[in-house]
């Protein structure tokens, strides 16, 4: 049986996807912004209502701990940018994606952003998985269309399993 790599990279996703749905199904409100450490980052209301990521330019040593808020805003940010760069449009500045504003929100916004990149996905043909793709690295790096597709599901399945662990971490804390 031959399967194509389309098929193959829709499997992975959703296999990715099954993970994610576990956790997300079972975050609370308050696991949004819990902080595992004094060093974190998380998502913060500005003076105009707006809530933005904590960031630094340059790969802070240690890096901050993110909080589940932050990996969310984070998981919209760049899978926003994967999907607008597939479908041939300009990706969203870092600084125009918002986190919003609670966990229900965020939650659906992945959900969101699954069904869009399913949809996506489904439209690629073999002869698009290899034209060339210049995100999330440079644009001479020869990538094409098939290793962004890879590099969203493995991106994806980090993150996610990031949120799984802050979420087990302070279910823990909470039964101490």
């Amino acid at each position: 049986m031959s399967t194509s790599r389309r098929d193959l990279l829709r499997w992975q996703f959703e296999l990715t996807w099954s993970l994610a749905e576990l956790h997300l199904d079972a975050l609370r409100v308050e696991d949004f912004g819990w902080a595992p450490a004094e060093h974190h980052w998380t998502v913060r209301p500005e003076a105009d209502g707006v809530w933005r990521p904590d960031w630094a330019d340059t790969e802070p040593d240690p890096l901050p701990v993110p909080t589940i808020g932050w990996l969310s805003w984070h998981i919209d940010w760049w899978w926003s940018a994967a999907i607008d760069h597939l479908a041939g449009r300009t990706p969203p500045d870092r600084e125009d994606v918002h986190w919003p504003g609670d966990g229900v929100a965020a939650v659906a916004q992945l959900r969101w952003l699954r069904d869009t990149w399913l949809s996506a996905l489904d439209e690629l043909t073999e002869a698009d998985l290899d034209r060339p793709a210049a995100f999330p690295w440079p644009a001479d790096a020869g990538l094409t269309v098939a290793h962004l597709a890879s590099w969203v599901n493995s991106e994806l399945m980090k993150n996610v399993a990031e949120i799984g662990q802050l979420r087990l971490l302070r279910a823990a804390s909470l039964a101490s």
